[in-house]
């Protein structure tokens, strides 16, 4: 397991008890919205501007999150094409009852630089 998230750290919340599922854990929609906007605040910061998540290219959970865990999301820059970023972001908890913390998820979430009328646009470099 990693030791150090990768990224710069771009969202941390609280995990409560209405974001879990039937078995009692956080609920992983939960944390794939909070990992989605924690790109975007990258990307659109990027890109000056607006932009859309396009797809979601891989994502793996590796542990569960549980009621009372912050989720600390990092994301960092991978790649930038003439109207997209690939942006790789890893969730972190930290429980109140433990020291450290563990990653629970990781991703790479592709985004695109639009206009106001959601037509693609180039990403000024």
């Amino acid at each position: 397991p990693k030791k150090e998230p990768t990224g710069d750290l771009a969202i941390r919340t609280l995990a409560m008890p209405g974001n879990t599922n039937p078995n009692g854990d956080i609920f992983g929609g939960w944390v794939v919205s909070h990992m989605d906007l924690a790109g975007m605040s990258v990307a659109a910061k990027l890109s000056k501007g607006r932009v859309t998540t396009i797809a979601i290219d891989s994502m793996v959970f590796l542990a569960p999150v549980k009621v009372g865990d912050f989720i600390c999301c990092y994301a960092k820059l991978l790649k930038i094409g003439r109207t997209s970023m690939r942006i790789q972001v890893e969730t972190w908890a930290i429980s109140p009852n433990e020291e450290g913390r563990r990653q629970v998820t990781e991703g790479i979430f592709t985004f695109v630089a639009i206009d106001a009328e959601g037509h693609p646009r180039p990403v000024e470099r």
